[in-house]
């Protein structure tokens, strides 16, 4: 895989290393994690599936007779439980049952059904909140773990800082990555003013027209204590992007209190007073400015279980669903009463 010097310089250089990383680390890798971070991301993107589904089907039979192969003749499974689960539930879809990711609006909102994603390992969405910075926990899980090295999609120098980017294994969003500034530094999920200001540059410099940066602090969906943000390509503005929004200039209020940024140091002055406070937040880095939307903690019993988990994405406007009844179902209102239960 050959990129230019960062591989937001360009959409074709990003698109298509994208899907060659994909290709290679499935040719290259036999194990199930591999496997389902391929098909994850080829599921989320129709083009995608189109070149990766040979490849994918063909590796789905070797694993399943692999696994039944061992189970039957009862030897101990060598690969992660998580994924085994994962896995068997995959086969008992069948995979010429699979199906892409679908979307659709209710009135400015995006409603996404995405079944891969709910296979997906739970994970603990209602996590005690107590404080935005928690130490970093070498012992823990963070994207220095050796066993992620293969899930590497980029590395090298990005607006002046080493960068890494993985790909996500359960993708929620078009070329969803997961971008990790000064890995090695090993610095927990709570943003400094300088690497702020090192995400609006990447933004700025981009050569990607819709490239966006999420971003959870704690306490607001971050599930990996290790600085990183999220990156996608909008082919259209997110919801809270639209012109309609009181915080864009127009007349209809958001569900919950959304500022919008224009300026790297003002948005800093308000994030820092959040980090004063104690107070958790979701931020969407663009081309041209930020969006920052603090909240109620994800414990906060003002929650229900379903939306407990949210994070930038939702509080964007954009929610992934994992039941057809769910996705054909949810209506506009519905989910502004839910985003409207996040308001500090």
């Amino acid at each position: 895989m050959s990129l230019p010097r960062h591989p937001f310089a360009s959409t074709t250089s990003l698109e298509q290393g994208f899907a060659d990383g994909l290709a290679a680390l499935l040719e290259r890798h036999s194990t199930l994690g591999v496997y389902i971070l391929v098909l994850a991301n080829a599921a989320y993107d129709a083009r995608l599936w189109a070149l990766l589904a040979p490849a994918l089907s063909a590796r789905h039979a070797e694993h399943a007779a692999a696994l039944t192969a061992t189970l039957r003749h009862g030897r101990k499974l060598s690969e992660p439980d998580d994924d085994v689960l994962v896995f068997l539930k995959l086969h008992a879809i069948g995979f010429a049952h699979l199906r892409t990711m679908e979307n659709r609006r209710t009135g400015p909102w995006e409603v996404m059904f995405n079944p891969l994603r709910a296979l997906r390992p739970p994970r603990i969405s209602r996590m005690e909140f107590d404080s935005l910075r928690r130490p970093f926990d070498a012992a823990g899980f963070h994207f220095n773990k050796p066993f992620l090295a293969k899930e590497v999609f980029w590395e090298g120098e990005l607006a002046g800082r080493p960068a890494r980017i993985l790909y996500n294994k359960f993708p929620f969003a078009r070329l969803h990555g997961l971008l990790v500034p000064e890995p090695l530094r090993q610095a927990p999920q709570f943003l400094a003013p300088e690497l702020h200001r090192w995400a609006w540059d990447v933004c700025a410099q981009s050569g990607v027209p819709g490239l966006c940066l999420g971003y959870n602090s704690y306490g607001a969906g971050a599930s990996v204590n290790h600085l990183h943000f999220q990156s996608f390509v909008q082919a259209e503005p997110l919801p809270v992007q639209h012109a309609c929004f009181t915080h864009n200039g127009g007349d209809r209020p958001y569900p919950l209190p959304c500022q919008r940024f224009t300026d790297p140091t003002e948005a800093w002055r308000e994030l820092d007073r959040l980090h004063r406070q104690n107070t958790p937040y979701n931020l969407i880095y663009s081309q041209a400015c930020l969006h920052l939307v603090a909240r109620v903690p994800q414990d906060s019993e003002k929650l229900s279980v379903q939306s407990a988990g949210y994070g930038w994405s939702e509080m964007a406007g954009a929610v992934t669903l994992f039941s057809r009844e769910a996705f054909e179902g949810l209506g506009e209102a519905e989910f502004e009463a839910e985003l409207a239960r996040f308001a500090p």
